[in-house]
């Protein structure tokens, strides 16, 4: 038997998973060797707090800027082309950051800028590379497909900083820039070979701008995806302050050097392959809210332990504990952002999800770094994880549990508006003007607050699905009508929204449409704006 037959591994007997797992796992390791790099080089450059920790901020800023641009040029362009960009960027920055470096000619702040241009080919990759898993293996291997992407990172993790902290010793930082170039060459290779057979769709493509307001609107109506977004945030906020003031513990409390500075890294991330290795029993014992709880715990102690540390041993403990929490609570989040967004916007509301985690991150770091420079490295990284365990404490009552499909009540049909007039196909072709949809509704008065609790679900549909906005009204005269109207941006965003629609939408739409009494279903209208000369 092999190891895809074991629950862990199990995506790889997927060939097109299991090809592009092995290529990024080469990256990300190409990827570690480049930070361990940059923040070294960084000690010796400008070898205080802020400085240091500014390298991670500028590897994480790009994120934060560009995932919600990135997320939207993913959903809406050929997704093979946009990561192979993305890769060639990469790759082409780190060439130019090892030739600056050999040559003597990068400072602290050339540094800090050529870091950040990587990281703006990260996070144009990242959100495509993470909405790809769910073209790579069937649904039930999704969350074992994240977990394992989670592995190989940590795998990578694990090798990557010791394996950087000896090319550095032997043959300086330029090698460690070199060797992460090279890496990307055999990522965009794998991803020339995948075949990827990309989704067909009747509709045209859709605007740029137009698509970043819709998953921003789906995100802001989808109640499970922001307390995902909130959790992130607040554990990620806290737990930056290792990536920011690691290098300085090593060099100047523990006074050791680059290899040690690796080993410790690697000691993180054989505790994430590790956890990662656990996540299959994990997920069958405790729920995603208590396994990011615990984690979160588990993290806030490892910044604590690394606070009052002055062996290597105890370091490379806190280590291992920081990286099985890290695993744990990163890719249950990020699992659950995957499952939670349909396929039509989850690049977009993956990229939302990176650039406030990443936000959060590069804020988090370089707080931790100032921070240092005041109360010092150690006090720091106390009162960081301090702070993490009271939040922690403080987040559990944001659930992370999804919306539950439901089956449509079998007797009611769906609100269907008659098809457009022919004399009016011209200006609908032309696609200008916003269109207003209404649908009516004849309901009992004893049925008044349940039918209030249905639309107020029915209104999160109708965002999530597109709609710029939402509104109920009631007749003045007879109580016992309604009207809900809602706008979207044109009759093409109109035409996305069926397609956009999921089984619990649909089962929502059609809860509110059972409340409606009469021979004939609610009245469903349609109008498109039109502007008198």
């Amino acid at each position: 038997m092999g190891a895809a037959s074991s629950p862990t591994f199990a995506p790889l007997r997927h060939p097109a998973f299991r090809l592009l797992w092995i290529a990024s796992l080469a990256s990300n390791t190409g990827i570690w060797v480049q930070n361990t790099g940059a923040g070294w080089l960084m000690t010796s450059l400008a070898p205080s707090p802020i400085m240091v920790s500014l390298v991670q901020a500028a590897s994480m800023l790009p994120i934060f800027l560009l995932a919600l641009p990135a997320g939207a040029f993913a959903d809406i362009v050929d997704r093979k082309k946009h990561l192979i960009l993305a890769q060639a960027w990469m790759c082409v920055m780190g060439l130019l950051l090892c030739i600056l470096t050999a040559m003597h000619l990068i400072g602290p702040w050339g540094l800090l800028a050529l870091t950040f241009a990587v990281g703006m080919g990260s996070a144009m990759n990242t959100p495509a590379w993470q909405a790809t898993t769910t073209e790579l293996v069937p649904r039930e291997d999704l969350t074992q497909a994240i977990v394992l992407n989670g592995i190989g990172f940590n795998l990578s993790r694990a090798v990557g900083p010791a394996l950087g902290g000896f090319i550095i010793g032997l043959g300086g930082t330029e090698a460690a820039f070199a060797f992460n170039a090279l890496c990307f060459v055999v990522l965009i290779a794998a991803l020339i070979v995948w075949k990827r057979e990309a989704p067909r769709s009747s509709l045209p493509k859709e605007h740029f701008l137009s698509a970043m307001r819709a998953g921003v609107r789906y995100v802001a109506a989808a109640p499970a995806m922001r307390a995902t977004i909130f959790r992130s945030v607040l554990y990620f906020f806290f737990s930056a302050a290792m990536w920011g003031l690691l290098p300085l513990l090593v060099r100047h409390r523990l006074g050791l050097g680059p290899e040690a500075f690796g080993l410790l890294l690697g000691a993180m991330g054989i505790g994430a392959v590790g956890g990662g290795m656990m996540m299959v029993r994990l997920r069958a014992l405790l729920s995603r809210g208590n396994t990011v709880f615990f984690a979160t715990l588990i993290s806030s102690g490892a910044l604590i332990l690394l606070g009052l540390a002055t062996h290597w041993a105890l370091a490379g403990l806190g280590m291992v504990l920081y990286g099985i929490s890290w695993i744990t609570a990163s890719s249950t989040m990020q699992a659950n952002a995957q499952l939670l967004a349909p396929a039509w916007v989850r690049a977009r509301a993956l990229g939302i999800y990176q650039l406030c985690f990443n936000g959060v991150l590069a804020l988090g770091a370089t707080l931790a770094g100032w921070l240092g420079d005041y109360v010092g490295v150690q006090l720091a990284l106390i009162l960081f994880g301090t702070g993490g365990i009271v939040s922690g404490i403080l987040a559990r009552a944001w659930s992370l549990d999804g919306p539950t499909a439901t089956e449509a009540p079998a007797v009611c049909p769906l609100p269907q508006p008659d098809a457009p007039a022919p004399e009016l196909a011209p200006l609908l072709a032309r696609d200008r003007g916003r269109v207003l949809e209404g649908v009516r509704y004849r309901i009992n008065p004893e049925d008044r607050e349940a039918f209030l609790a249905a639309m107020a679900e029915l209104r999160r549909v109708r965002l999530r699905s597109g709609a710029l906005w939402w509104r109920l009204y009631d007749d003045v005269a007879h109580p016992e009508y309604w009207a809900e109207f809602w706008a979207v941006e044109s009759w093409t965003e109109h035409l996305r929204e069926m397609h956009r629609l999921e089984p619990e939408d649909r089962a929502a739409i059609a809860r509110a449409a059972a409340f409606h009494r009469g021979d004939t279903p609610p009245e469903a209208s349609r109008y498109i704006a039109q502007d008198p000369e």
